[in-house]
Formats: structure tokens, sequence, C-alpha cells
């Protein structure tokens, strides 16, 4: 049997790896348009160790991706966080992030009243006492709307685009509930199917009172894990366990199809029996424009969201904040970085390399046109980096040595999330059931993490399999 994937990301790889499982005798090609293999995890090679310049961190309480990482030998290489705590920068100052709550969506005032007016902090108080929400079961609402509508336009602004950004590169006004924070769709679900009133702060805490709690004593299990050398140790094992032929530099401009199979305009003379898609949103759209249309059509409403990062290796890490990193509030003036991750501070063992690793990252959703902060010249990035982090917390980056700078744009990196990502991405797994030996996958289809695209990918590969 003959498979053709399109793209080296870690959707491309992990169907591939997966279908070597499977199918051992397989043929597998894999093209990318890019002179490596990765998609948007990218581990640089600083002279002081690997350093990811991409996805730095995957979420750990998902066992599924810990049980793949370890099925691939990578068991041992999986590293936890500090566990320091992060901050936010709002009112010119560096202020505790929140805890609990939903992706800073408190339940009540107190995890926020230092970040906000009293008139929000009564806001939020009285939310239980509002009208209704209107909320259709199953549907989906835009993430700043609901907010801003419950509890006021601080929350939105000072915390939950905070959180938000550093994930999808977006506001809160562009992003969807269902699509980016489901398990609070779910809670406002189940609040109207049992006819109980619907409101934000009783699906917050309906949330946080699902969560299970620890059993007394027991060690607490990271939210988060990375990789010692970096994402390239997942990326390079997978193409490694794939035996893939991956095509390098190889831009595929059209897909055909015939008796014979799927032909590659752009890759080789093979006619192939299955075909994988793992591209971004608006390449898939033109890759199925003729296999396709009506699910072509749908993926062409899918935006991306850009941005830039910066990372630098610092001589001393003296007087850098003993924190995880720090979030710039969407409403603060005068800022252009969107955060700070403390790499070094995050990660015990980037720490144990000595002095201080930092990445700046800029950019939102609608922030890449030609005059855009992500467009800059490096040097203007590199600059507006080390004045904000030393305006934010009083780290004078020139002053302790910059000994190492890499700058990384990812221009489309990240697709938007909003209300109505999740139907699109209904009607295009609709449209594709009746192309048989055709599957998609991708950040766009299941979920932007690390784990979700891996699962999506999995799925993929298995149902192409048949």
């Amino acid at each position: 049997m003959k498979y053709a994937i399109i793209g080296a990301g870690l959707a491309g790889l992990t169907s591939a790896h997966e279908i070597r499982r499977a199918d051992p005798e397989a043929t597998i090609h894999v093209f990318e348009a890019d002179d490596r293999i990765g998609g948007k995890l990218f581990t640089v090679p600083f002279s002081s160790g690997p350093t990811d310049m991409g996805a730095e961190a995957f979420l750990a309480r998902r066992q599924d991706a810990v049980d793949f990482f370890t099925d691939l030998g990578l068991g041992e290489d999986i590293v936890a966080p500090s566990g320091m705590n992060s901050l936010v920068y709002t009112g010119a100052q560096v202020r505790p992030l929140p805890r609990g709550g939903v992706m800073g969506i408190p339940s009540s005032p107190e995890p926020v009243a230092h970040l906000v007016s009293g008139e929000t902090v009564a806001r939020i108080d009285a939310e239980g006492s509002a009208e209704p929400i209107d909320w259709r079961v199953g549907g989906d609402a835009n993430v700043g709307t609901l907010v801003r509508e419950r509890y006021g336009d601080e929350v939105v602004d000072r915390v939950v685009s905070a959180l938000l950004g550093g994930v999808y590169s977006c506001t809160a006004d562009d992003l969807g509930v269902r699509a980016t924070i489901p398990q609070l769709a779910e809670a406002l679900d189940a609040l109207a199917e049992e006819g109980r009133k619907v409101t934000l702060s009783a699906a917050v805490r309906r949330v946080e009172d699902s969560r299970p709690q620890p059993e007394p004593g027991a060690e607490r299990r990271p939210v988060f894990g990375a990789f010692r050398g970096g994402y390239a140790q997942l990326y390079e094992t997978l193409a490694e366990r794939s035996g893939a032929d991956i095509h390098l530099d190889a831009f595929v401009s059209g897909i055909t199809r015939n008796l014979k199979g799927f032909h590659i305009q752009g890759g080789t003379d093979l006619a192939y029996d299955r075909l994988i898609l793992a591209t971004p949103a608006p390449t898939t759209a033109v890759l199925l424009r003729e296999l396709a249309p009506e699910a072509s059509t749908a993926l062409r409403s899918v935006k991306l969201a850009s941005s830039a990062l910066v990372g630098m290796k610092f001589d001393s890490a003296e007087g850098l904040p003993d924190n995880s990193g720090v979030l710039i509030a969407a409403d603060e003036p005068d800022v252009r970085t969107k955060a700070f991750t403390f790499s070094s501070k995050k990660w015990p063992h980037l720490a144990e390399r000595g002095g201080a690793l930092v990445r700046a990252s800029f950019g939102r959703f609608g922030d890449d046109g030609l005059n855009s902060v992500v467009r800059a010249e490096e040097d203007d990035l590199v600059d507006w980096a080390l004045d904000d982090l030393q305006a934010i917390t009083g780290f004078d980056g020139r002053a302790a040595g910059l000994s190492e700078i890499y700058v990384q744009r990812w221009f489309g990196g990240l697709p938007r999330y909003d209300e109505t990502h999740l139907g699109t991405v209904a009607t295009v797994r609709r449209a594709l059931a009746d192309v048989p030996g055709l599957e998609v996958t991708g950040a766009w289809a299941s979920g932007v993490g690390v784990p979700a695209v891996i699962a999506d990918a999995r799925a993929a590969a298995q149902r192409v399999l048949g």
C-alpha cells in the first residue's frame, strides 16, 4: 500500500508513524514545502543547549500524550516545570496571575479583585442575580462578548485575553467558548438542560467543583511537561520511527485522483492509494479544491494568527523575577510585547545551564499587516523586548550580558478558533466522508495543543488505514 502525507509537521509525522506501526510494509512518502521537518515545533541549537522557539510545553495531564511519548522511548526525557507562579502586567504594575476560575474567568470577584476596579468587583459579585444567559445547548458564543456582557471589559482585557493570547495568539474577542474553553461550554449546557438559571459565575463554579481533588499527602502532578532536549527529540524520533521517505522543499501545487489513485503535483510520479493532508487550513483548502470542493470552500473561512518570538540568553540572571513569566494585559498602553517566558526560571533543566533564558512573544490575530509588529526588523523586535522587559520587571538585559539571540516569526502559525470554527470542522468532516482514502489533520482540526494535534493525527491515520 502506498501512502502520501502532505506536511512534515507534528501532525504529518505522527500520521506517518501511526501508519508504519499498523502497516510495516507500507510505502510512505511525506512532502514538506519547508526545508526542515517539525512545522511549528522548532528547536534551535543555542550554544548553551537546545532551545525551543515554537511550542515549549505540553499538557502533561493528557495521559494519552504521555503514554505516546513513553512508547516512543522519550518518557525519561520528559521534564517538569519548577512550579513558580506567573505574573500579569496591568496598570503599569506586575501582579500575581489569578488562581482558579477557567482561563482567567472567575466564579467570584476575589481572585481578580487586585486587577480590576471596585465597580467590576461589584459587577462580578452581582452576576448571579442578573438576567440569565440566553444559551443554546450545543452552540457556541464569542468569549469576549460573553465575559464583557457579564463581568465587564476589565476582566477580558486584563486577564482572559492575556491568558488566551498565549495559547491562540488571539484576544478573547476572536475566540469561541466551546472552541477554546469546552469545559465551560459544557457547564453552560448542563445548567440549561437541568432547567437551572444559566449564569457565567454558576458555570465557572461548576467547572471548579468538577475538578478532581488530590488525595491527602499525594504528590501534585505537574500540569505541563517539556522535553529535556527540546521538541526536536519528538519530531526527529517520529521521522526516524516512521521510516518514511521525507521530501523537503517539496511544494505541492495540487492533487488529482483517477482510477490508479492520488497524484501529487510537485511530488513523485507514483499513484498513491491513500492520502493525508496535514497542512494549515488555507493550504488544505487549496489542495482539496478538486478532490472535495465543499470541504475546500468551508476551510477557506478559517483565518490564521501570526506571531513572533525573540529568544534571549543572558550571562546573568541577577534581577530576573523568581517567576515563570509575565503576561501583558491587552489594554496596557505603550507595551509591544504580549508576554515573557522566563524559561530558565520555569524549567529547572534550563536553569542548570547558568545565566538566564527569556522568550519574548509578539503578535495577536490581525497583527500581520505591512506595518505590524510581527513584520518589524529583527533589531527592533530585540530592542522592544529588552526595553519592555526592563520596564516591566526592572531586569536590565543589556547590562546582564546578552550572549545569544534568535528571532522566529510564525506567519499564519495558529488557526483562529472563533465561535464558527467547530461548525466549519464538522462541515469538512462530513464532506470528506464521500472521498474514500483521503483524510485531513492539523492544528485547525481538533485543537492547537501538542496532545490534541497528536490525537487527531493518530485518529486520521487509523481512518485512512481502514
